[in-house]
C-alpha cells in the first residue's frame, strides 16, 4: 500500500506530468490525412504531400530517444548544459541563456491569459549541436525528403498552453516525443487574422470559437509517435495541450 501511495511522486520526477487544471480543454477533431508510416512510400510523399499539402504520418518508432528524453533522464544527464530560450510570438526575437534544469524547475510554466507571447520563454528553435549533439544523435530522421533539402534539427520543451501564433517558413517534419501539441494551418494565400505577440492560448479561446466554415483551419492533436509534416510556407501555429517535448525537422535547400 505504501508502495503504491508513492508511487505518482515518482512518475511526477520521472515524467513530463501536467495536472488536469493546466490541460487545454478541447474537442478538437483532425481533418489532416493520416498516413501509416508503414505504407508511406517516398514516391507517394513526394507525389501527394512534398508540395501540396500536409500529412500527420503515424507509426512513427524513436524508442531510444523518447526513453533519453524522459525528464528523469533528461535532468540527469543534461541538466547543466546550455540552452537558449525564445520568446513565444510569431517574429521570435527575444532571446535568454539558461541552462536545462533552471527551465524546467524554476522558468517553465503554463501560460497565462493575460500574458502576451512576445513575454513567454520557451525552448525551441535552434540548439547547440556541440554540446547537444550525443542526444540529437539518438534522433531517427524521417525517412522522406525532399531531393535537394538537406535536413536541420530543432529540439524543445514547452509548458501546457504555450506555443507560437501564426507563422510560415520552409517545409518541416513535427514530431511530438512526450505529450501532445495542437496544430492549426492554413495554405499561404488564406493568411488568418492574428495579432502576433497574442498568445496562441489566447487565440484559441477567445477568436478559434468564431471561425466558421472556411475561416477554419486544417487542424490535428499531434501525439508521440506521429509527425506532422507541412510543406513550404504555410501558415501554422502550435498550442501545447499538456507539456510536451518536440523535435522538428526544417529542410532547406542545398
Amino acid at each position: 500500500l505504501l508502495g503504491f501511495l508513492f508511487l505518482p511522486l515518482d512518475e511526477e520526477h520521472e515524467e513530463w506530468s501536467t495536472s488536469d487544471l493546466q490541460r487545454v480543454n478541447h474537442s478538437i477533431n483532425c481533418n489532416i490525412e493520416r498516413y501509416d508510416a508503414n505504407y508511406l512510400t517516398q514516391k507517394i510523399f513526394e507525389e501527394r504531400f512534398a508540395y501540396i499539402e500536409p500529412v500527420v504520418i503515424f507509426n512513427i518508432k524513436n524508442n531510444k530517444f523518447s526513453y533519453e528524453t524522459r525528464k528523469r533522464n533528461l535532468l540527469k544527464n543534461w541538466k547543466n548544459a546550455g540552452i537558449t530560450l525564445n520568446s513565444a510570438n510569431s517574429y521570435s526575437y527575444k532571446r535568454v541563456a539558461t541552462t536545462l534544469n533552471d527551465y524546467v524547475n524554476k522558468e517553465m510554466k503554463a501560460q497565462k491569459m493575460d500574458k502576451l507571447g512576445n513575454e513567454t520563454l520557451i525552448l525551441f528553435g535552434d540548439i547547440d549541436g556541440e554540446i547537444w549533439g550525443d542526444l540529437l544523435n539518438d534522433y531517427n530522421l524521417p525517412k522522406w525528403f525532399l531531393p535537394n533539402y538537406f535536413p536541420a534539427l530543432s529540439f524543445g520543451i514547452a509548458a501546457s498552453r504555450t506555443g507560437v501564433p501564426f507563422h510560415f517558413h520552409g517545409p518541416v517534419f513535427a514530431e511530438v516525443i512526450h505529450g501532445s501539441k495542437l496544430w492549426f494551418l492554413y495554405p499561404f494565400n488564406n493568411r488568418p487574422e492574428f495579432d502576433p505577440d497574442e498568445s496562441s492560448f489566447k487565440w484559441f479561446i477567445e477568436k478559434y470559437p468564431d471561425l466558421k466554415g472556411d475561416q477554419r483551419p486544417l487542424q490535428c492533436l499531434l501525439r508521440p509517435g506521429e509527425i506532422l509534416y507541412i510543406p513550404d510556407k504555410w501558415w501554422h501555429a502550435t498550442l501545447n495541450a499538456e507539456t510536451s517535448v518536440f523535435i522538428s525537422t526544417f529542410l532547406s535547400p542545398s
